[in-house]
């Protein structure tokens, strides 16, 4: 059947417990010009595909689509919150409150007890900065000065309103967390292998298994998986020309989740993934040269589902007790959303 939207799923779903079905794009099953009809439509699509000129879309396993709409889910709620983040730092612009400047995280414990006493209608500087941790870096002359500023009636009832939707958010992000964990545990051997490289958290990886499934099977080599993430460089040659290099769109999710998994990994000090980073930026540029991590994490990142490989680090100016504090944290997030991890889990590192 061809792809149209959301409409070709309830068909799906109902016919695949009897049928083999294949989705083809929509693009590859162009009509020409002219009147169209239901009928020429199903036997130009039959056509093709007994051709082989239609493009394929890869469809998932009832069970790994549970999960793509847990961790999709997820990633919306996880986006409302960054938006109504945006909303509050812009309250307290308008107020003339400038806590953001010197608190790191706006809706950390301290935060959320000064925005809280702030919607209620507390304005005085010195009652709202002893509301902060004593572990708060930022000294109380300083803390005292961010919040000279007055708000509003409309301030404070907004601020309030905000803050309610934070909070029932946060509950709705963490009741998903343990619902992916609790579909996910069975797999938790291959996400305790993906914490391990890098850049990638426990999130992230139940991402990743969740768009290209548990084993990654469906991808006979790393770079078919890359081309169809869309985390390879295009090819749109004619006459021996090259015309664009630009990528594939791709799978818009797992390419998100592998830019933000590059930018993360180039962070690491001392790994091979830094040092390539510094090497390919040179020439590159940054753009390019975090696409090209991207590219080499999807690729690693096959190797370690098909083939169920431990990921290793080469460099020879890695720091083995940093990478082992890194993955024990990554260890602890996973226990935190209920998995089942013994200690001996914990990695060695190779060298």
């Amino acid at each position: 059947m061809e792809s149209t939207a959301q409409y070709w799923k309830p068909v799906w779903l109902e016919l695949e417990p009897y049928l083999k079905l294949h989705l083809a794009q929509a693009q590859s099953n162009r009509a020409p010009g002219g009147r169209k009809s239901d009928v020429a439509d199903a036997k130009r699509l039959v056509r093709r595909f007994v051709a082989g000129e239609l493009y394929l879309s890869f469809v998932p396993d009832p069970e790994q689509r549970s999960w793509r709409t847990v961790t999709r889910a997820r990633l919306q709620l996880i986006r409302e919150r960054a938006q109504l983040q945006n909303q509050i730092e812009s309250l307290l612009e308008e107020g003339r409150i400038k806590l953001s400047s010197v608190i790191s995280d706006l809706l950390g414990a301290s935060g959320r007890r000064i925005l809280r006493a702030m919607a209620q209608g507390e304005e005085d500087p010195e009652a709202l900065a002893a509301l902060a941790s004593e572990r708060l870096k930022c000294d109380e002359e300083t803390l005292k000065d961010s919040l000279q500023g007055s708000m509003t009636i409309v301030h404070q009832t907004l601020l309030a309103q905000h803050l309610d939707r934070i909070e029932l958010i946060d509950g709705q992000i963490e009741q998903l967390n343990r619902l992916c964990a609790e579909h996910m545990q069975a797999h938790q051997a291959a996400i305790v292998r993906l914490v391990e490289v890098p850049g990638i958290g426990p999130e992230t990886a139940q991402e990743i298994i969740a768009e290209i499934g548990p084993a990654a099977s469906a991808f006979p080599s790393g770079p078919q998986l890359a081309s169809w993430v869309g985390a390879c460089p295009g090819s749109h040659e004619s006459a021996g020309q090259n015309k664009s290099g630009h990528c594939a769109k791709g799978n818009r999710f797992v390419r998100r989740v592998l830019c933000q998994a590059a930018q993360a990994a180039v962070k690491t000090n001392g790994s091979y993934i830094q040092s390539t980073f510094k090497r390919l930026i040179v020439r590159m540029g940054y753009t390019k040269a975090i696409w090209a991590i991207a590219h080499r994490l999807c690729r690693i990142i096959w190797k370690i589902l098909h083939q169920g490989v431990q990921f290793i680090e080469h460099s020879g100016a890695v720091n083995p007790k940093a990478i082992r504090r890194s993955v024990n944290k990554h260890l602890r997030a996973l226990r935190r959303l209920g998995y089942i991890i013994p200690a001996s889990a914990v990695p060695g590192v190779g060298a």
